[in-house]
């Protein structure tokens, strides 16, 4: 079985949306399936950071064109039993191969009865086109709950037929924003996808609304962004961009 993890500090304000409240009548509860940062994101680039294991303990490891590093891979080394579940997710999957159909009953066992929203990824991407064909199918047989998504595996979505990527709809009940800062960020013009970009000031948004609490990316609309968030490297352009954002109040939705 896969793990499904509760609501965390961000997506529980999703509760106080009203155009989500079809999907959490009844009690019905946020969830987020999370794989392992940066191992299983093939698009990633500025952001690309996992945990690694080393003599010294599990440390990050950033890739060779980081300018920020990834919040979600700096969870699996402040909380091992989130690392430890998201491995467990990327095994459980793996066991099933390549197969679309496997791929498919485990998502469908896995589920929380009383799931009403899902954010996919927190940590990790679609790594895989069966995967991500598994998942396109899952939520297409699943109308009444709510999946969405950030991703720069931009690649996959070729596969399949969209309603409207421009307002990050693939499926009415199936959202996704493209992460810019990826490999694939050249495709996003001809995808004519709804993105997201992170930014190091409000200034640098350039008028673009700027998501605080996921509820753009799970509502359709147009562009937007994100603040700079979670631990930066000492002395780096982002951390000293992140100090302003603190300063200021902004930028702190880490978990």
């Amino acid at each position: 079985m896969l793990k499904f993890s509760p609501q965390n500090a961000k997506t529980r304000n999703l509760t106080k949306v009203p155009a989500l409240q079809q999907y959490l009548d009844g009690k019905r509860k946020i969830y987020s399936l999370d794989l392992p940062s940066g191992k299983t994101c093939p698009g990633a680039k500025d952001c690309k950071s996992m945990a690694v294991k080393t003599p010294d303990g599990w440390r990050i490891k950033d890739g060779p064109d980081c300018q920020f590093r990834c919040f979600s891979a700096t969870q699996e080394i402040v909380f091992p039993a989130v690392r430890k579940a998201r491995q467990h997710n990327l095994d459980t999957l793996n066991s099933a191969g390549r197969s679309v159909r496997k791929i498919l009953a485990l998502l469908g066992d896995s589920l929380p009865s009383n799931a009403g929203v899902v954010r996919l990824h927190v940590g990790g991407d679609f790594y895989s086109l069966p995967y991500f064909l598994a998942m396109a199918n899952f939520t297409h047989a699943n109308p009444k709950v709510l999946f969405y998504c950030y991703t720069k595996s931009l690649t996959y979505l070729t596969a399949i037929d969209t309603i409207d990527l421009s307002k990050g709809i693939i499926y009415p009940n199936f959202l996704a924003t493209g992460s810019y800062g990826g490999k694939f960020d050249h495709l996003i013009p001809n995808l004519m996808i709804r993105t997201a970009r992170v930014v190091y000031s409000e200034s640098a948004a350039n008028g673009l609304p700027i998501d605080h609490n996921d509820s753009h990316a799970a509502t359709p609309g147009s562009h937007f962004a994100l603040y700079l968030h979670g631990t930066q490297p000492a002395g780096t352009t982002a951390s000293k961009a992140l100090q302003v954002l603190r300063k200021a109040g902004k930028g702190s939705y880490a978990r």
